[in-house]
């Protein structure tokens, strides 16, 4: 295949010719919490369809234009129940332009996804995950919690699995079958014993903490999420740091398991499962499309006023992983250790208010209000507020801001991958300074041509910032080319190929 165009993207071909070669022998299936296609009732009564919302569905943008497959994803709402119960069978072709596939809605009762998604997954996988318990203090696995793993997260993704089954079955084919997320650990182990011939794959989005960490909550719910998990042929991660940890972790809870850390290899029970490194990226084109729009432009000739000698910029959900607060924090100390700043930097701060509904979100984003207002008050004037805050989800506004950037702060604690640390080198036009967290899932592509930071290093992060203000313009200019070639290079055309060209192997 001629696999690169002349910065490296992958071209839409060669995904083409991929699918080509996997679905002559193979159905495909694609199961994930969110779907690509969500229903909303109208005024009406009738479900309308929309694109679905998340990550996950743009990454997956290219596949669905290029390739007939089925995705399985939750009902979400009273819209995809309606669809799913109005007689078309258990699947339909998805309605929107471009699409290639078919949709097919797992529906579960409501009190059984509310232990499922409210009980286990949110408040303490993605927590635990993401290292953000206060252990001393939470979580406290009662028995609600293991209630809610069995019959909540147990019984969905039994669900899902027999929709996989079902569909499978019906085409005559084996499948390849790629589950995503930490909705979804139990899928591998449940398909497995219906279809031993099927090809599996798990992508993990976000970070897979240490074994230790894991041990805080009941050793038979780790155990079984590794031993599903090891049923899958391929499980991918974000970075070479989660794919270690999870080796170790299938050291730990699977100890007949063999593992191999030359070839990334564990052998569980007959199995073998190759564990990969694919890190996500972006569609260098789309975001430099929305850059380039005429809205974009119009948001950008209305920000530049706010802009000063300097101006630094962070984009962020407003949820406690990203940070925000030390960042700030930084910046104040920063003016406060160099008054020459005053006037002449400012901080635009483009937040997306996130998971309102769950206490410790919103109680973050109201600490977030409160540091900018003190930050204003003690250090501005009625001329220079030294933050300007965009609280809202505006995501071509925050385009615009990326395009104004002299330094770019993504200063988060642990998480998956940070695609806004991908999405400004590819739009800036100032030989904007990315200052990234070593925590970030980022940091491993992007390390060489930022400058790095730990996470709850207040002094250090202050001090990156006035490196970043003082660094001279041709060193600028080479670590921001330098970024936004490495982005091009390995963009989210490259994130899908790389996985298919794995499952190919296998086929």
């Amino acid at each position: 295949m001629s696999t690169k165009g002349p910065v490296g993207v992958i071209y839409m071909a060669d995904l083409n010719q991929l699918c080509d070669e996997i679905l002559a022998r193979r159905s495909l299936i694609v199961a994930s919490n969110r779907g690509p296609v969500e229903h909303s009732m109208n005024p009406d009564g009738l479900p309308e369809a929309r694109r679905g919302s998340g990550s996950l569905v743009t990454a997956l943008g290219a596949l669905t234009q290029s390739a007939e497959f089925t995705w399985i994803s939750s009902a979400m709402g009273e819209g995809d129940r309606v669809i799913s119960n109005n007689g078309q069978g258990p699947h339909l072709k998805s309605p929107l332009p471009g699409h290639q596939i078919n949709l097919r809605y797992v529906v579960t009762p409501r009190r059984v996804y509310h232990k499922y998604y409210n009980v286990m997954c949110n408040p303490l996988l993605w927590f635990l995950q993401h290292y953000m318990w206060n252990p001393p203090y939470n979580p406290n696995v009662d028995a609600s919690i293991h209630d809610a793993w069995r019959s909540g997260y147990i019984a969905v993704n039994q669900a899902f699995a027999r929709a996989v089954i079902e569909e499978a079955q019906a085409s005559g084919l084996p499948p390849v079958v790629i589950g995503h997320d930490y909705h979804l650990y139990l899928l591998p182990e449940f398909v497995r014993k219906e279809i031993p011939e099927a090809i599996i794959q798990h992508f993990i989005h976000i970070p897979w903490p240490t074994p230790r960490y894991w041990q805080m909550i009941p050793r038979y719910i780790i155990t079984e999420i590794c031993s599903s998990l090891c049923r899958a042929d391929v499980v991918g991660f974000q970075t070479p740091q989660d794919r270690q940890s999870f080796l170790d972790s299938v050291e730990e809870f699977l100890p007949e398991a063999t593992v191999d850390r030359v070839q990334h290899l564990v052998c569980f029970e007959q199995q073998k499962t190759q564990v990969e490194v694919y890190p996500i990226s972006i569609n260098v084109a789309d975001v430099q499309r929305i850059a380039s729009s005429p809205r974009a432009v119009e948001y950008e000739s209305r920000l530049r006023p706010l802009c000063n000698d300097t101006t630094i910029v962070r984009i962020d959900r407003a949820e406690p992983n990203k940070n925000v607060i030390r960042g700030f924090r930084a910046y104040e100390l920063l003016l406060s250790r160099h008054p020459e700043l005053h006037r002449k930097v400012t901080f635009l701060a483009f937040l997306v208010p996130s998971r309102t509904h769950i206490r410790q979100y919103q109680r973050y984003m109201d600490e977030i209000q409160q540091t900018i207002d003190q930050v204003n008050r003690a250090l501005g004037d009625a001329e220079w507020q030294p933050i300007r805050a965009f609280i809202e989800n505006n995501y071509t506004q925050a385009i615009a801001g990326m395009k104004l950037y002299d330094v770019l702060l993504a200063n988060t604690i642990i998480e998956g991958m940070n695609l806004v640390a991908k999405e400004g080198p590819v739009v800036n036009s100032r030989d904007g300074v990315l200052v990234l967290s070593e925590s970030s899932g980022a940091y491993p592509q992007l390390k060489k041509d930022a400058l790095s930071v730990s996470p709850t290093d207040i002094e250090g992060t202050m001090e990156t910032l006035y490196q970043a203000i003082q660094m001279p313009a041709a060193e600028r200019q080479q670590r921001a080319l330098a970024l936004s070639k490495s982005i091009q290079l390995e963009d989210l055309n490259h994130w899908i190929i790389s996985q298919l060209q794995d499952i190919s192997k296998l086929v």
